[in-house]
């Protein structure tokens, strides 16, 4: 049986799946692109149990075929040609060969009745609810961009090491915190019929955020299994089976004081600042007045330090407020490309929210940090 295919569409392809090949795994199998032809059309899955890619390409071929092709090697040699016609011959003693103009290369491809089931969406044969609903692409990466830095890396808080998909009445809203920082974003452009929660794990929002484009993008999920169908690959992940936290119980209700700052001024100061902060808590204070705040750091162990002041507009009485510099510049840069931001703060011990100034149309943006203990 052969087939022949353009080498570039080829890499185009493997490179969309490869992100679901995991480099160390105590099953080797799951180390193979998943191979099948039928009727010109060439499908690739791959896996590593948690995520799963789907792609295709037309392809001229003859017959129909399956098997496991070692996904390492074969991706790095397709990358490796200048675009030309790749020519596969397949044999029944599970040899493969593949051949261009330059050489002749052979794999040994092994059987697919071992590889793991890779769910499917829509399924026609499950009476499982599945709940559909349609986002555009660029909508859906700026939603994740915004909010996937402030995912939890602490196994101990399994449900925080994803992020929330909550859908509303007013839209599809976004969560994601590590107990530090706290993103809260909605999507008033995302029309459903249905209010639920699911939280998809970090692993499979990366992978996703590098895939989207402008086009729009079909989501399906089930109690345990989320997809993401874009126009020429589909991405489907497990959920995390753990209750998100009650995030809007952290979120503060009282916060009357606005400080009105400019974000690349202030950015730029906490970044200096960081270098005379302590290493282990990266602590700096702000000291608030009407019309001025001062920044300031301060390194016991080596006895360096530094303070820097800048304009504001703060309408609350005068006070200081220790925060974790690297924290907080994350959440500026994340709120870009705004010029100015506001903080609503209550006192040195509670919560502080930041707003964008301007924000992006039909899209309500909340972050949120914990301040840290001054005398600490």
């Amino acid at each position: 049986m052969d087939f022949k295919v353009n080498s570039k569409e080829l890499e185009n392809l493997l490179s969309k799946i490869y992100p679901a090949i995991p480099t160390k795994t105590p099953m080797s199998i799951l180390e193979y692109f998943y191979f099948e032809l039928s009727e010109g059309v060439l499908n690739v899955y791959g896996t590593d149990l948690e995520i799963s890619l789907k792609a295709s390409i037309s392809v001229s071929a003859e017959g129909n075929f399956k098997g496991l092709i070692q996904a390492k090697r074969l991706y790095e040699l397709i990358r490796s040609f200048r675009e030309t016609t790749v020519y596969f011959q397949i044999e029944y003693d599970h040899t493969l060969y593949l051949a261009t103009d330059k050489g002749k290369y052979k794999f040994v491809y092994l059987d697919t009745d071992d590889y793991p089931e890779i769910p499917s969406f829509p399924s026609a044969n499950s009476e499982e609810e599945i709940k559909e609903v349609i986002i555009n692409g660029d909508e859906l990466k700026y939603s994740l961009e915004k909010t996937s830095f402030a995912i939890s890396k602490e196994e101990i808080r399994p449900a925080m090491m994803g992020m929330l998909f909550e859908f509303e009445p007013e839209g599809l809203r976004f969560v994601a915190t590590d107990g530090h920082r706290l993103i809260n974003l909605l999507d008033k452009n995302v029309k459903h019929n249905f209010e639920e929660q699911y939280v998809v794990p970090e692993r499979a929002i990366s992978v996703l955020t590098k895939l989207l484009d402008e086009k729009d993008v079909k989501i399906y999920l089930n109690k345990t299994h989320v997809s993401f169908k874009l126009s020429d690959i589909e991405l489907i992940s497990r959920l995390i089976g753990y209750k998100y936290p009650e995030y809007k119980n952290v979120i503060p209700l009282e916060n009357e004081f606005t400080l009105k700052v400019n974000r690349e001024e202030l950015n730029e100061a906490i970044r200096r600042m960081l270098l005379f902060s302590v290493s282990e808590t990266r602590k700096i204070k702000f000291s608030l007045m009407k019309n001025e705040m001062e920044i300031s750091a301060e390194d016991i162990d080596t006895g360096a330090s530094a303070n820097e002041s800048m304009e504001c507009e703060f309408d609350g009485e005068p006070m200081d407020i220790g925060l974790n510099a690297a924290f907080l510049s994350d959440v500026l840069n994340h709120l870009a490309p705004e010029e100015e931001v506001i903080f609503k703060i209550n006192s040195p011990t509670k919560a502080i929210i930041l707003l964008p100034t301007k924000g992006k149309e039909n899209f309500d943006l909340l972050m949120l940090v914990m301040p840290v203990r001054l005398n600490a």
